[in-house]
């Protein structure tokens, strides 16, 4: 499941990255083609492998070791090799733009998302299909392939929970058109704060609809249910309930906790896992679970979750402009194809992955990996001894075909999890010691990450760094090729977006002198010279004059409002009216902007 998670999070990076304004080089029925073909060859590509891999697993007769890893890595590679595929139909077959173009879907991030993770779920549920056959041998599963593949399905479901509810907030946000609710995801600080709060209120209420999806039932009144119970009260553990957890029809050897709250917390067992289990086994895996939220994880995964989006939101800016730098991007970017400009996202995507992945990975995973420690060892003191619990670990990694030699990257392995349990024995400070290692494990994370959001997001130091970084990359490019338009435009928008307006000016004219009419130059040169205070008299004629040739070439909101001002300047008062009407009628967004335009202009009219 923690794989899926990161799977999923690179998935959405992925699909939010790539642009639905790009119109794609080929017709519908050739998109639809390609998608198929696609998930085809994908199916090949599963197919063969774990008909290789059962080919081994016929010829074996144990379990352990290097085919259960081969298995597992199978998986794994197929998985990324899915998101690979999920990449190639966003930034090549352009799904956004088809997505987009399906009524209600162009203003609903959640419906377009959802139908997109379908696609990627067709993916993962074919890795499972064929994967099947193999899992059944290894592990013994008893299940059908269709209760195995479904099983996956309702098991992964929820993860996206967050997510969904995140993207419904926003489409409802989008379509109240309150500004000041929309004016929150205009910040670094709002959108932290924003996701930060509903993250909170989503993990105490979430428990209740993941249980409902996963269809988990309270357990039946018997001996060790009874027990367990009297176990929880005994330690004055506040919980919801203990539920049945029916994951791959409860014959997962797994146990859960859910919940920061006790209101809405619940304990998951499995149905093998209590009938492999003794009574005082059982309670030590109880013990575990209750070690989790005795020490606040869940709070912990809140805060990590919430400081990588604090570092992402800096380093997206960062990373655009360190691959903008490049000359080879720098072109793909301003070339009006939307092959080129799609490739230019893929490229950005790729540091934005290895940032998650590493985050994830490493960055969470250790603490993970410490926080089951954590857990073990709370429940081996809470046990009295950590017999029970290393009998609980050694049955589970037995029974259910894993390797008890190979960790995961959210998990020491079994054996190490056990050796650790045994030096409690001689050791018992053991537990607290490790308690202080992760308090102050957090403590330094909290500070670097802390520091590290504030100059991303707050100190302005980000824009500094990207802005002087490619201006002077780009003032390289225009000395090395002069008659670089595209590197010409990019610098002059540098400019103007660093008050530079003397620099934007001259980039402007040098634009304009390898290219007369490039409407883009001349509408933002008459803009800079019409509403420049120093601009003299015949500089104002001259931003009229370019004006109305950018309207000529194209008549759009945006030009037709900088008529506007060079009319206004220039003293024709009715005349910049009638135009500001015209770009408002146009204008397909940010019409505040244009009705404010119209108003000033009105303002100015002599009566009568």
């Amino acid at each position: 499941m923690f794989n899926n998670i990161i799977y999923f999070i690179i998935v959405l990076l992925i699909f939010s990255v790539g642009s639905a304004n790009l119109t794609p080089p080929f017709s519908f029925p050739f998109f639809w083609l390609s998608l198929v073909f696609g998930w085809v060859m994908f199916s090949l590509i599963c197919y063969l492998r774990f008909k290789n891999l059962m080919k081994g697993i016929k010829a074996s007769d144990g379990v352990e070791g290097e085919l259960t890893r081969s298995y597992h890595s199978s998986v794994t590679r197929l998985s990324i090799a899915a998101i690979v595929l999920f990449a190639v139909d966003v930034y090549i077959l352009n799904i956004k733009y088809w997505l987009n173009r399906i009524p209600l879907f162009s203003h609903s991030s959640l419906f377009q998302g959802l139908t997109a993770l379908g696609i990627f779920f067709l993916y993962l549920s074919t890795v499972w299909f064929f994967s099947y056959p193999c899992y059944k041998a290894l592990f013994g599963s008893s299940i059908s392939r269709r209760s195995y593949v479904l099983g996956q399905i309702r098991f992964n479901f929820p993860i996206l929970l967050p997510w969904m509810a995140l993207s419904f907030v926003y489409d409802l946000i989008e379509l109240s058109g309150l500004k000041v609710l929309s004016s929150i995801f205009d910040t670094p600080a709002g959108q932290i704060i924003f996701f930060g709060i509903f993250l909170v209120v989503l993990m105490i209420f979430m428990p209740r609809w993941v249980q409902f999806l996963w269809g988990c039932k309270p357990l039946g009144e018997n001996e060790k249910v009874m027990a367990l119970k009297k176990f929880l009260d005994e330690q004055g553990f506040s919980y919801r309930g203990i539920l049945r957890w029916p994951v791959f029809e409860g014959r997962t050897l797994s146990a859960g906790i859910m919940g920061m709250i006790g209101r809405y917390r619940y304990i998951l067992v499995t149905d093998a896992l209590l009938e492999l289990l003794s009574i005082d086994e059982l309670k030590a895996v109880l013990a575990h679970e209750m070690g989790h939220a005795k020490y606040k994880h869940l709070v912990f995964y809140v805060i990590f979750f919430v400081g990588f989006i604090a570092i992402s939101l800096g380093l997206f800016d960062i990373f655009y402009y360190l691959v903008a730098s490049q000359p080879f991007f720098l072109k793909l970017l301003t070339n009006k194809s939307g092959s080129s400009i799609n490739f230019f996202y893929l490229a950005l995507s790729i540091p934005m992955l290895v940032t998650l992945v590493v985050y994830f990975r490493y960055v969470l995973g250790f603490f993970m990996r410490n926080f089951e420690r954590q857990a073990d060892l709370y429940s081996a003191q809470l046990m009295g001894t950590p017999r029970y619990t290393i009998e609980s670990l050694e049955k589970i990694a037995l029974w259910s075909g894993k390797s008890r030699d190979v960790p995961s990257w959210h998990h020491y392995s079994i054996r190490e999890r056990v050796e650790c349990l045994r030096k409690m024995v001689t050791d018992p400070s053991l537990p607290k010691r490790h308690n202080r290692f992760v308090f102050v494990a957090f403590v330094l994370y909290v500070l670097c990450v802390g520091a590290l959001s504030y100059e991303l997001n707050f100190s302005g130091a980000t824009d500094r760094f990207s802005y002087d970084f490619l201006t002077k990359v780009l003032e390289k490019n225009v000395s090395s090729e002069p008659s670089n338009v595209a590197a010409w435009e990019a610098l002059a928008m540098l400019y103007h977006k660093k008050g530079d307006i003397r620099k934007a000016a001259e980039a402007y004219r040098r634009i304009l002198a390898i290219q007369p009419e490039n409407t883009v130059a001349l509408n933002n040169l008459a803009w800079i010279l019409a509403t420049d205070p120093h601009s003299s008299e015949w500089q104002k004629h001259e931003a009229l004059a370019m004006a109305k040739r950018a309207v000529e070439k194209d008549r759009n909101s945006t030009y037709l409002d900088t008529l506007a001002e060079a009319y206004f300047v220039n003293g024709y008062r009715q005349l910049a009216v009638e135009t500001a009407k015209e770009a408002l009628d146009l204008a397909k967004d940010n019409k505040e902007y244009y009705i404010n335009q119209l108003e000033k202009f009105r303002s100015q009219l002599s009566p009568g």
